[in-house]
């Protein structure tokens, strides 16, 4: 059960207000669920998070399977059940197997992968667990994507990173109806 009501309009101070109304004038002014719905307490902040949400979703070229497969394993680190919800059905869709989102769901040993893959796999599984990537880590994966999607790539960790902090620190229920297990936590 989220711990904070949905914030609106009346409750934001004047100087957030027209942040408030920016981001809310597609949802009734109101963000009711997700990361977004704790964000907005920072309207302006979620603003400005939007800008580079928007460059994920309407400018990069990296691989939409790749963005899902990113985003699962930040979401399987981080122990972040909406994220997880979110994501993990669309990387099915968007071609990753069943059996790679079953392994990372389950923290089981993964099947084999084709190299793009594998190369994100093993770069996010060494920057989360180690907080960096070994030469031989890096070098793979920069010689799979380039510099600007390895970036990119490391970028969308540490953004997915930061909606998990918000998910699990404020607990966001998860919406009915999906066809996900939970990850076990």
């Amino acid at each position: 059960m989220v711990r904070v009501p949905n914030l609106t309009r009346d409750m934001v101070e004047d100087p957030y207000k027209e942040a408030f109304d920016h981001e809310t004038s597609e949802s009734n002014g109101v963000v009711e669920s997700g990361p977004g719905s704790v964000m907005i307490y920072s309207p302006e902040m979620r603003k400005r998070a939007n800008h580079l949400v928007g460059y994920f979703r309407r400018v990069t070229d990296l691989p939409i399977k790749l963005q899902e497969l990113c985003m699962i394993l930040t979401a399987r680190h981080m122990d972040c059940q909406y994220i997880w919800y979110a994501h993990s059905a669309r990387g099915r869709q968007q071609g990753l197997s069943n059996e790679l989102v079953d392994a990372i769901r389950d923290k089981k040993e993964l099947p084999h992968m084709p190299p793009d893959e594998s190369a994100l796999v093993a770069y996010a599984n060494e920057m989360f667990n180690n907080h960096k990537v070994s030469q031989t880590t890096f070098q793979t994966a920069l010689d799979q994507f380039g510099a600007r999607w390895l970036t990119e790539l490391s970028t969308m960790m540490g953004y997915y990173t930061l909606l998990a902090y918000n998910a699990n620190s404020f607990e966001i229920d998860l919406p009915e109806g999906g066809t996900e297990p939970v990850l076990p936590v």
